[in-house]
């Protein structure tokens, strides 16, 4: 059974950093393009960073220089660091493959205070 489940999430100062893990089950990371996602509340879900199979990374505007992805292959896991975080990045933020999704996970809840 293919499962994401993402973690790491809190509440946080604006400012402050936290680092977001996302463990997958039933699904190879390796080799596939990977991103995170984000979706505040009464807004669209909306991506934030990926991380393609040719190593290649991009991020959204929004987050740049703030964000950085990473992967571990060998252990199905994928990471957000994120620093100097601002409250405008307050959402659930969620991870799946490119470009075909696996089932959605619950996502983390990061919540940023000014």
């Amino acid at each position: 059974q293919e499962q994401l489940v993402e973690s790491g999430g809190g509440l946080v100062q604006a400012g402050g950093s936290l680092r977001l893990s996302c463990t997958a089950s039933g699904i190879s990371f390796d080799r596939k393009s990977v991103g995170w996602y984000r979706q505040a509340p009464g807004k669209p879900r909306e991506w934030v960073a990926l991380s393609f199979r040719t190593g290649n990374t991009n991020y959204a505007a929004s987050v740049k220089g703030r964000f950085t992805i990473s992967r571990d292959n060998a252990k199905n896991t994928m990471y957000l660091q994120m620093n100097s975080l601002k409250p405008e990045d307050t959402a659930v933020y969620y991870c799946n493959l490119i470009p075909t999704p696996a089932p959605w996970g619950q996502g983390t809840q990061v919540t940023v205070s000014s």
